[in-house]
């Protein structure tokens, strides 16, 4: 399958991260150079999970965003739109809350979540304006929303080195690793092409979230954006 037709097709989309569920967390571990852990770590600090609290963790592949979430006592939801992926979290994480979700399109009552959250998957969103529209109509009054998503280094230089690294690592790492690696030059792709940080809180702001702020990691290869929904 071409890598145009995954970005216009959601179905091709979830059948990738259906055929890379198996060694996910393996891949993003080796391709982000051991980074992908500390941006989650940062995650959780910036959503400071309480207990009790209800957390719909969108995007959580196999699960493991949503662990340390639980861990913290709250109540965690771990959604997502592969298939693939929710058998695999269910293989490597039984105790977890698995649901099959669309983001466009949540199974979800209105203000039913304190929290909703989604780490490196809103660039796959084909609709993330309509996204954006469900995750606040889930939300209750008062309630946060925290996207981790790889962004646009801030100096150019490093803006350079980053682009080309992503080139020429993605596919030998991959050939090696996945047994579909085209999947991750899409991937690869997927992150250049995403826009800047500005941009981004611009949509968030659209979409009737307040007090939109973000935060570079690792020099904006990616960056937390945060936002609460008004009373």
């Amino acid at each position: 399958m071409s890598r145009a037709s995954l970005q216009k097709d959601p179905k091709a989309v979830a059948a990738m991260f259906d055929e890379t569920a198996a060694k996910y967390d393996l891949m993003n571990d080796v391709m982000s150079l051991g980074q992908t852990r500390l941006w989650r770590r940062s995650v959780v600090r910036a959503i400071d999970p309480r207990p009790g609290e209800r957390i719909l963790d969108i995007a959580a592949g196999p699960g493991s965003s949503s662990v340390p979430l639980r861990g913290a006592g709250a109540e965690v939801v771990s959604a997502d739109f592969s298939l693939g992926m929710l058998r695999q979290g269910l293989r490597q994480r039984p105790g977890l809350d698995f649901s099959a979700a669309d983001a466009t399109r949540l199974p979800f009552a209105d203000e039913s979540f304190d929290v909703v959250t989604m780490s490196f998957g809103f660039r796959n969103v084909v609709r993330p304006e309509v996204a954006l529209a469900e995750f606040l109509r889930v939300t209750r009054p008062g309630g946060r929303l925290l996207i981790c998503e790889f962004s646009q280094p801030v100096g150019r230089l490093f803006r350079t080195v980053y682009s080309e690294y992503l080139m020429a690592a993605f596919p030998p790492v991959a050939r090696r690793l996945s047994s579909n690696p085209e999947s991750y030059v899409y991937l690869a792709e997927s992150i250049q092409a995403w826009p800047a940080q500005e941009r981004l809180a611009r949509w968030i702001a659209d979409a009737g979230w307040g007090g939109v702020e973000w935060r570079n990691l690792t020099g904006g290869i990616v960056a937390l954006h945060r936002a609460t929904k008004g009373a």
